[in-house]
């Protein structure tokens, strides 16, 4: 595990230490002292720091609780019985962190950075059907007098065998412990670094969580963001109070309606969309309401300004849907049945996609899927197949008339195939809908915001207007509406 040169053309852009060189930095340190608590996959990241040499002056303690029992003398039961979780993981770095306090005397280490890394992890099954997934975390100070920060990830194991993942698992821990050392100042990079020596075949890190004070200005949905962008994972997923939270345990078996969109921003079409189709899903069989999940969804595409992504514009969006008590995902599924595909791999519960009518004529163009072998026949299959509907929101043209799935315009090509899926109660109109929200379009509302044009405040829903005009969102400016006027 050399080190390793990045290049762009011929030059030298970057030169990444080794995993050996990285151990040893910090084992040189004579600052850098904590404890290693890894349960799961054998202790994986701390063999890097005994062989690294030096390592009497970093590690106070090196365990593995592996037996269960003795596991929950140590960090106490866990309600649900369940080892491989984040609360598991928080009662390990909390309970490792008050001993080395309480062993320690600050009197006799007043410049030591004391630091607790853990894991709890579960590798590939005997079977070979489950992978295997992990929380990885650190608890660290990066100044002695200093309230701890944290870092805490869920990791998903791409490889299929256990003594590849304990390796990647050993590289990603060190690559973490270095990172919050040497790279806390700049988040998004930290993040990056996580991939030093690894590829993102061999992992995926699907949530990431920053907090403490160095961290104290670091949004975490933004994180979010970074990780879909970087490629580290496909979707993310954070809830109305902006925390990040694990797709895994939010999607488990649950009946999921989704709407995606672009939220630019989130409009009265929006959110009757939402609500209408919410009805509609709710009165289904097989739906129980106490269990059903609703999703905003954006996708990276929606996000792209100029073929950069525009994060302050993101921060916009999200801002506007939390404060509407939604959950919103991000996501780099240009098409829909790859979140269908997604979703079902956490539930086989009635799901429920809800969209305009130019949606469905898109998702009937076969450009979108030349890319397949077997073409839209192959999407279809993944799509319409499942156990899953479309509430269809009307559309007004241009000549006045409103389109629906009655009168909707496909390919000739697609019209036996769209019929099929009509007939066979895939896909349901909402009819109850407000007339008066279909001549808004947020495009335009966007465009009157930027453009200092009144009257798009009656286009949004309740409080968004002020949250825009508060937070100067999507580009707002007082001093516009002013010149307008005058």
């Amino acid at each position: 595990m050399g080190t390793e040169i990045k290049l762009k053309g011929d030059k030298v852009i970057e030169q990444i230490p080794s995993i050996k060189d990285k151990a040893l930095r910090i084992n040189l340190n004579e600052n850098i002292y904590g404890t290693f608590a890894e349960i799961g996959a054998g202790q994986e990241t701390v063999r890097h720091f005994f062989r690294a040499g030096g390592s009497s002056g970093t590690i106070a303690k090196a365990m593995s609780a592996y037996d269960k029992d003795f596991s929950d003398a140590v960090y106490g039961e866990e309600s649900d019985g369940r080892y491989v979780t984040e609360s598991r993981l928080k009662k390990m770095l909390s309970h490792e962190v008050n001993l080395i306090e309480k062993r320690l005397s600050r009197e006799k280490h007043p410049n030591k950075m004391f630091f607790s890394y853990a894991n709890t992890v579960a590798t590939i099954d005997f079977a070979k059907q489950y992978k295997g997934h992990g929380w990885v975390g650190i608890s660290y100070q990066i100044d002695p007098e200093e309230a701890y920060n944290e870092i805490i990830l869920h990791i998903r194991f791409k490889e299929t065998d256990v003594r590849l993942q304990q390796e990647t698992l050993g590289i990603l821990g060190v690559n973490l412990i270095y990172g919050a050392y040497y790279k806390y100042n700049d988040p998004k990079k930290l993040l990056r670094y996580l991939y030093d020596h690894l590829d993102k075949d061999q992992l995926e890190i699907d949530t990431i969580n920053f907090s403490g004070p160095r961290f104290a200005d670091v949004d975490n949905r933004l994180m979010s963001l970074q990780l879909v962008k970087n490629g580290m994972t496909d979707a993310v997923m954070f809830n109305p109070n902006g925390k990040n939270i694990l797709p895994a345990a939010i999607l488990y078996k649950k009946n999921i309606l989704a709407l995606r969109g672009s939220f630019r921003p989130v409009t009265k079409v929006n959110m009757d969309m939402y609500q209408k189709s919410l009805d509609m899903f709710l009165k289904e069989n097989k739906v129980e309401e106490k269990n059903t999940l609703v999703i905003f969804e954006i996708t990276l595409s929606n996000l792209r300004s100029d073929g950069e992504i525009d994060e302050r514009d993101f921060m916009d969006r999200a801002e506007l849907l939390c404060s509407l008590g939604q959950t919103v995902m991000i996501s780099n599924f240009q098409e829909y049945y790859k979140v269908v595909e997604y979703f079902s791999n956490y539930t086989k519960a009635r799901m429920g996609l809800a969209m305009g009518v130019n949606n469905l004529i898109d998702i009937f163009d076969e450009k979108y899927y030349r890319h397949l072998s077997g073409g839209i026949l192959e999407a279809f299959g993944k799509l319409f197949f499942r156990d899953m509907k479309v509430f269809l929101y009307p559309m007004l043209e241009e000549n006045g008339e409103i389109s629906t799935s009655q009168n909707l315009k496909v390919h000739p090509r697609m019209k036996e195939l769209y019929k099929f899926f009509k007939f066979n109660g895939k896909v349901i109109d909402i009819e109850d809908y407000d007339r008066e929200n279909l001549q808004v379009f947020s495009r335009e509302v966007l465009k009157m915001i930027q453009n200092g044009k009144p009257g798009w405040e009656r286009m949004l829903p309740v409080g968004i207007a002020e949250l825009i005009k508060k937070d100067h969102l999507f580009g707002y400016e007082p001093s516009k509406f002013l010149e307008e006027n005058h």
